[in-house]
């Protein structure tokens, strides 16, 4: 019979569902939303070659167009700035000539920053042309004020040119470089279910839990490298660093998700998924760079799996390992803490309680479980002569018993 008060506990479920999934879902798109709409340069490493007065009007004019958009280093010549992008101290370099302004990127560092780059180094050649030609009409305006001829002054000046480099290029087969990024999320999806399926793995003990996740993450990470190298060509270089990083990426996740439902059970699981897709994906910075992410988007993304692995990736495939020793760190700091949550997380487990909760059940119960499926079978002649046994009498009379409880 249904009570008044199981419908208003129905009504007060469905209003809270009302609410809570819409405000999911809302926080959800802004995670993903927000961070790329206000994708912006913030204290972007970019060197300038030389310290002409050519390279310090470069200076001031990109620090005037995009106030505090760029963290300025200084090369004493090209070499050095090249070595500088490879080395992945800056994502550019501008080399700057009275006649030529040459606009040093890498799209493998980030297809995203190099198109800025080169659309800063076509507004400065513009700007440093529109002020030469200021220059010669102020000075022939003067030389004619004070010459017989009239009109006739200084030659307008050339225009600037400007010649992009690309020091350190994507794959030919990946020349956006859109492979990885596009393949993080589900690459953070199919981590977070390695850790599902080896945390319902109920007779796995702990120790196996932790053999098993680093196991599946290294053959996981085998099988994505399998597809975005021999497949789509786009992890040109150094394939075991590569798949170690990918492995190291997968086994952060995993670990991490196993070692929070070890600890707090099923909530762990949604917890971690919270964590490492809604806010993990978007704050990485994998499709367009993380100084281009609000800074404390930027700061909570590389400290993530996520972004961390992303980085580590794209330092291993194309930048021989340069600049990943922080990455590394992150990575492994999250794989060592979620591998010994799984291994000291359940030594109070649900599944140690399963077992002993049903037999403590069941001890001293008045009518075991199997009575009814269990067909009555007649004794033997040798029971039989035994059965005044205190104990066998008990049995007996409690078999009997039932039927005249049931009438």
């Amino acid at each position: 019979m249904k009570t008044p008060l199981a419908g208003t506990q129905s009504w007060r479920r469905v209003a809270i569902m009302a609410v809570a999934l819409p405000l999911v879902i809302s926080l959800a798109v802004m995670a993903y939303a927000w961070p790329a709409a206000r994708i912006a340069p913030r204290d972007l490493p970019v060197g300038i070659v030389g310290t002409s007065t050519a390279s310090q009007g470069a200076v001031e004019g990109l620090a005037h167009s995009k106030p505090g958009g760029f963290d300025f280093r200084l090369y004493p010549d090209e070499a050095s700035a090249r070595s500088g992008i490879r080395e992945r101290d800056v994502y550019g370099a501008f080399v700057v000539t009275p006649g030529s302004l040459t606009v040093l990127e890498s799209t493998a560092a980030s297809p995203t920053v190099a198109q800025l780059l080169g659309k800063a180094g076509r507004q400065l050649a513009a700007h440093a042309s529109k002020a030469a030609a200021d220059r010669a009409a102020s000075s022939a305006h003067g030389t004619s004020a004070r010459s017989k001829r009239g009109k006739v002054g200084a030659k307008e000046p050339a225009q600037i040119r400007v010649r992009a480099v690309d020091v350190v290029q994507t794959s030919a087969d990946d020349p956006r470089g859109v492979v990885f990024s596009s393949a993080l999320l589900p690459l953070t999806i199919c981590s977070i279910l390695i850790a599902l399926v080896i945390a319902m793995s109920l007779r796995l003990r702990p120790v196996s839990r932790l053999m098993a996740l680093i196991v599946v993450s290294g053959a996981a990470a085998l099988g994505v490298y399998v597809v975005a190298q021999g497949f789509l060509g786009a992890l040109p270089h150094d394939h075991l660093a590569t798949w170690a990083s990918l492995a190291l990426t997968i086994l952060a996740i995993s670990a991490t998700t196993a070692g929070t439902v070890a600890l707090v059970g099923s909530a762990g699981l949604g917890l971690s998924a919270a964590l490492m897709v809604f806010v993990g994906n978007p704050f990485s910075g994998s499709t367009s760079a993380p100084e281009l992410l609000p800074k404390t988007v930027d700061e909570i993304g590389q400290w993530l799996p996520p972004g961390a692995g992303a980085s580590l990736v794209r330092g291993t495939a194309y930048f021989n390992g340069n600049g990943s020793a922080g990455h590394i760190a992150v990575l492994a700091l999250w794989s060592v803490l979620g591998l010994a949550a799984v291994l000291f997380g359940h030594r109070v487990s649900p599944v140690a309680k399963g077992p002993v909760a049903n037999e403590s059940a069941t001890v001293g119960t008045e009518g075991p479980v199997n009575d009814v499926a269990t067909p009555h079978v007649p004794p033997s002649p040798e029971e039989s002569s035994h059965s005044s046994s205190p104990a066998r009498i008990g049995m007996h009379a409690h078999a009997h018993a039932r039927p005249a409880a049931g009438a």
